[in-house]
């Protein structure tokens, strides 16, 4: 490119001395720098084509497979400028990279989804049926509900990780839902995880909206939240308020004392990325009494009809 603008140049200069000297006549003068910038646009023009048909195969590139074969290093013209030819060079290297990124990423959320599962579900079944036996005892069948109460906390935590792996594809069916509804088919499974604490669970519901997106992510989030506000408490009342385009779980009763500030931060850390990753804010408050209020603002709500 330098080279050209260098060539135009000089012709132009030429020409004009060749004007000012009365070597040429003005009109033959206008008409040579016409022919002098066309010629020099053409120029730059076929130079500059590879860059744009590289732009062009980066616009439609798809993520999910490299996309770029024919700008691979042994591929490209034996002319092709050398800043192009580093270009196109990276830009496959880096296609590569996310295509074998996004295919680790499939084949590991298909599997863990499975070979995490299906453990859980074997271990829950082998609880149910030991709870069913008259001859255990009153330390077994505590036993049992700690079982039963760490399989369904593994469960979740399993679909919370297993949201946040699919970058790239989430997988989840998108639909409108009254959030009210969800959480109060949640609430079963979170009393059997409260089974033997001194802690209970209330639903508030001042307000009922409809929102879009996916139930089983805002189940997940949801409980992330309940087990923090239940891991902070030793004794009392949980809380899940859903006011108009807002849920906030607070914990009302004794709180942990300070020696026990370590044991909550792995639900919020998962909460949050959660909030980050679907545009849902999370506030997270601290009252008198070391007592903390999580808030999760939904701007896209709509308020659910009668």
């Amino acid at each position: 490119m330098a080279i050209i603008f260098g060539l135009q140049l000089l012709a132009i200069v030429i020409v004009c001395l060749m004007g000012f000297y009365n070597v040429a006549p003005l009109s033959a003068v206008l008409v040579l720098i016409v022919i002098i910038s066309v010629l020099s646009w053409f120029a730059a023009r076929r130079q500059w084509a590879p860059v744009s048909r590289l732009a062009q195969a980066v616009s439609d590139w798809d993520e999910h497979s490299s996309g770029l074969d024919g700008w691979r290093p042994d591929q490209l013209p034996r002319r092709t400028d050398a800043d192009v030819a580093t270009l196109a060079s990276s830009l496959y290297g880096f296609a590569n990279r996310i295509a074998g990124y996004n295919q680790r990423e499939r084949n590991f959320t298909r599997d863990a989804s499975h070979e995490l599962r299906s453990p859980l579900t074997v271990i829950k079944m082998s609880a149910d049926m030991l709870a069913d036996d008259a001859s255990l005892g009153d330390f077994g069948q505590r036993s049992v509900q700690r079982i039963k109460r760490s399989t369904r906390e593994m469960e979740a935590l399993v679909e919370a990780l297993l949201i946040l792996a699919r970058e790239s594809d989430n997988g989840l069916t998108e639909e409108d839902f009254v959030v009210n509804d969800v959480i109060r088919h949640e609430l079963p499974d979170v009393m059997e995880m409260l089974e033997g604490r001194p802690i209970h669970l209330e639903l508030e519901e001042p307000a009922r909206f409809v929102l879009h997106g996916s139930p089983r992510v805002f189940a997940v989030l949801c409980w992330q939240l309940i087990r923090n506000a239940c891991q902070q408490a030793e004794g009392g009342t949980v809380v899940v308020t859903v006011m108009p385009g807002v849920v906030t779980v607070s914990h009302r009763g004794e709180a942990v004392p300070s020696h026990g500030a370590n044991r909550h931060g792995f639900e919020l850390a998962i909460a949050q990325r959660i909030s980050e990753r679907f545009h849902w804010p999370l506030e997270l408050q601290t009252r008198e009494g070391r007592r903390h209020v999580a808030r999760i603002r939904f701007p896209e709500s709509t308020p659910a009809p009668v």
